[in-house]
């Protein structure tokens, strides 16, 4: 297994685009666990983009978005922002993401002046203290003989070691044959300290909201999920929104949930927590999820 000395500083070198014009940024590329981009990283860098052009007094409220074809890790991704409307209170930017001269993202991000307002919150469903739950070092290897292919648990533990994501309950992978209710919850933050930059903490939730929202239609099924190699998918379209403020290298509960599965498509909903009970973010996502032909 390939360990980066700091894996953090890795994936905030990602997340630090390069201005190239006005409203045009480069990103660097990398390959993920499956032979394409990551979908959290090309949602996480366009936010970025669309952040660098907005007032620093306006914070990410909502961001909206379509995976519209596999991301090449072998190629950077070129950002082009839209100044959609600057308005009193709020600021909309558009940004598309093209690589080999195709667009592979559409992001579209609202961002909001600080005002104060009416306040309720759904309540935090219960979940177990984070520090008491195995990392992920300590929990993939247990499901080691679930993989057809030995390397796929050192590949998982890399992919996790920017991240310290822990599982409430046993993963897909981890029950598979066994159709569960189809809910899933993890405790999630950085594995170090990030600076205090409002924007930096809502692009690092971005990127960690694609590793596991899509767990609870698997769940439903008694599906194992790529790894195992009983799914083949992909995200198609991703929504998140901003309530509360928080931050990333602190411990946030992943609270995900699937609603429906049907022709073809999977539906995951989650809120997002602060340890302390206040919900930070909404997310949704569909994705394809299809049975293997063959």
């Amino acid at each position: 297994m390939n360990e980066s000395p700091d894996p953090l500083l890795d994936l905030l070198h990602l997340l630090d685009l390069e201005q190239i014009e006005r409203d045009i940024f480069r990103g660097e590329s990398r390959s993920a666990l499956v032979p394409r981009v990551f979908g959290g990283q090309v949602a996480a860098q366009a936010l970025v983009a669309a952040g660098r052009t907005v007032p620093a007094d306006r914070a990410a409220h909502s961001l909206h978005s379509y995976f519209l074809r596999a991301g090449d890790p072998g190629a950077p991704i070129v950002y082009t922002v839209d100044r959609i409307r600057d308005g009193k209170s709020f600021t909309t930017r558009r940004v598309v993401a093209v690589q080999h001269g195709q667009p592979i993202f559409h992001l579209s991000a609202s961002f909001q002046t600080d005002e104060e307002g009416m306040e309720h919150q759904a309540p935090m469903p219960a979940a177990p203290d984070p520090e008491t739950l195995p990392t992920a070092a300590e929990m993939l290897p247990r499901y080691a003989d679930r993989f057809s292919d030995p390397g796929v648990v050192d590949r998982l533990i890399e992919a996790r070691q920017a991240v310290d994501l822990r599982y409430v309950d046993a993963p897909p992978f981890g029950t598979v044959g066994e159709p569960r209710e189809p809910r899933s919850q993890v405790w999630f933050r950085t594995n170090g300290k990030l600076a205090d930059d409002p924007l930096l903490h809502v692009c690092m939730a971005t990127y960690v909201s694609d590793m596991t929202l899509l767990d609870s239609v698997l769940l439903a099924h008694g599906r194992g999920g790529w790894a195992v190699g009983d799914v083949v998918g992909a995200s198609l379209d991703h929504a998140m929104w901003f309530h509360r403020p928080f931050r990333a290298d602190e411990w946030l509960l992943y609270d995900q949930e699937s609603p429906s599965a049907s022709g073809g498509r999977g539906l995951g909903q989650a809120r997002i927590y602060t340890a302390d009970g206040r919900l930070a973010i909404t997310v949704i996502q569909e994705g394809v999820v299809r049975i293997p032909r063959g």
